[in-house]
């Protein structure tokens, strides 16, 4: 049995996560500006999601109150954009659509589209956007404009049937996004209910139902609660294959095959790479009681 007929209660909502978010207008960061408020807001989100798990609302109000003097959710997706800009070489989609290119050659001469499915998209305009072979549809909980679905993935109603479901979902610097390590366990398992039951056929290659996660590098060679041996444990009992791997010094590309055939296993925060100078990124994945 699949996870898509395991599920018994409501997934946390993504958006309960998200403070608010003040407007402003776009300007030039620089290189360690940019990486300096990524890495200050996920750290007031985390507090944020602490405060609101201990149910400190004065806390939260705090919090907030930084969030937003640190210009809000849009500065943060301002320099994610920046830093994901070709200027920086940092669109995560090229690695895709290097990794999957042989596979859409056959399509030229087909009316079919490759279906992908990319959570938490910041551009219209990046390597899978321009590629005439994929059907992009895009989401996210705060849309930069057209294109792009105002949508809470965590919220999005399941697929009724297999026309409603992707060949590939992407999930580019999303998962580290969620401060909770349950959530993130559960967004991974939630994928699986918005995968194509079959692979894609053509007459050059079968290409299978596959997940993209880019993850920062520290998240999982530099953390207490993470390890590669790890993730690839978590995501084979979820169903999953590692098909394709490229590790940069800041960034971790992979490409996840689906099989169908999960495994139910729980996975608890337990140390696996002691050490004072590690972060504490996890992932928490509990079984789904029948």
């Amino acid at each position: 049995m699949t996870y898509k007929k395991q599920r018994s209660k409501r997934p946390a909502l993504l958006s309960r996560t998200r403070p608010p978010t003040i407007r402003k207008n776009e300007a030039a960061l620089s290189a360690k500006a940019t990486r300096n408020l990524i890495r200050s807001h996920h750290t007031l989100l985390k507090q944020r999601a602490q405060a609101s798990r201990a149910g400190d609302i004065g806390l939260v109000d705090k919090l907030d109150t930084q969030i937003q003097a640190n210009g809000g959710l849009e500065s943060y997706q301002l320099a994610s954009r920046i830093g994901q800009s070709s200027e920086r070489g940092g669109d995560s989609s090229k690695v895709l659509i290097d990794w999957i290119s042989p596979g859409l050659a056959g399509l030229k001469t087909t009316s079919s589209k490759f279906r992908v499915f990319e959570v938490g998209a910041l551009s219209t305009k990046n390597a899978c956007s321009r590629n005439e072979n994929l059907d992009v549809v895009r989401i996210d909980l705060n849309s930069q404009g057209p294109g792009i679905l105002k949508q809470d993935f965590m919220e999005r109603p399941l697929p009724l049937g297999d026309e409603d479901r992707f060949h590939l979902i992407s999930l580019s610097l999303v998962l580290n996004y969620v401060p909770d390590p349950v959530g993130r366990g559960e967004m991974l398992k939630r994928c699986v209910a918005f995968l194509t039951e079959s692979p894609l056929a053509n007459s050059n290659t079968s290409m299978m139902p596959s997940l993209f996660l880019v993850l920062p590098a520290p998240c999982v060679i530099n953390s207490r609660y993470l390890t590669e041996q790890r993730l690839e444990e978590i995501m084979s009992s979820i169903g999953f294959s590692l098909a394709k791997s490229k590790q940069t010094s800041k960034l971790i590309y992979q490409l996840w095959e689906y099989s169908g055939k999960p495994q139910p296993k729980e996975f608890k925060k337990e140390i696996l790479n002691p050490g004072r100078s590690r972060n504490n990124f996890a992932i928490i994945v509990k079984r789904d009681v029948k």
